[in-house]
């Protein structure tokens, strides 16, 4: 699969919904219930980070959800790549690029969704053939106004802004031509998946999907 293809697919997800939920779960046996209220709240598209060694068997769980689209994120390496296809991951997230990665997910069919901070960054994911990228760290980064500069001389590409994103600049952020979506872990705070508490998650969930 070409970076063009893959940058199509991740464009695709991306126009799902408002916000990607960037899941960090330790407990597999939480994967089910979460993945079901953020569907059920509006929010399809899930990225599970490779940061738990629960993680692969949350993505596995997560995939058995009707209507999810579920994804690894924190993808470092070849070896990533393949084990998050094999637990059922339908695209990958990374916080940068190299050309190891890119080759990994061509050989695996895996539409990856590279990050870029700089315009060097976001140039060389171009001449790979990447159009749709992850702006991380995004706050750090220089924010929105850093991303509507880089729409300026790059316009031809688009963005899921992640990093220090919350309810307070989300739509700083989603109203810019070159964003898409945004990526964010405020949805599902630990305290909450520790309990269980699906029906407030559920809620934050449709908040979210209201912000744009």
């Amino acid at each position: 699969m070409t970076p063009e293809i893959q940058s199509q697919k991740s464009r695709a997800l991306c126009e799902l919904a408002p916000v990607i939920p960037v899941l960090v779960v330790a407990d597999a046996a939480k994967a089910g219930g979460l993945a079901t209220a953020l569907v059920a709240g509006g929010l399809p598209v899930l990225e599970v980070t490779l940061r738990t060694s629960a993680a692969l068997e949350v993505i596995r769980e997560m995939a058995k959800v009707p209507g999810g689209h579920v994804g690894a994120g924190t993808v470092l390496t070849p070896d990533d790549v393949k084990r998050a296809k094999d637990a059922g991951a339908s695209f990958a997230v990374s916080p940068g690029a190299t050309e190891r990665l890119v080759r990994a997910c061509e050989d695996a069919e895996l539409p990856l969704l590279p990050g870029s901070a700089t315009a060097s960054e976001v140039m060389r994911a171009m001449e790979w053939g990447y159009s749709m990228l992850k702006f991380f760290p995004a706050e750090a980064a220089g924010g929105a106004k850093m991303l509507k500069s880089l729409g300026g001389p790059l316009p031809q590409v688009s963005f899921c802004p992640t990093g220090g994103v919350s309810p307070a600049n989300a739509r700083d952020y989603l109203s810019l031509a070159n964003v898409i979506c945004v990526g964010g872990s405020w949805i599902s705070p630990d305290a909450e998946v520790a309990a269980g508490d699906w029906a407030a998650i559920e809620a934050r969930a449709r908040e979210a999907r209201a912000l744009k």
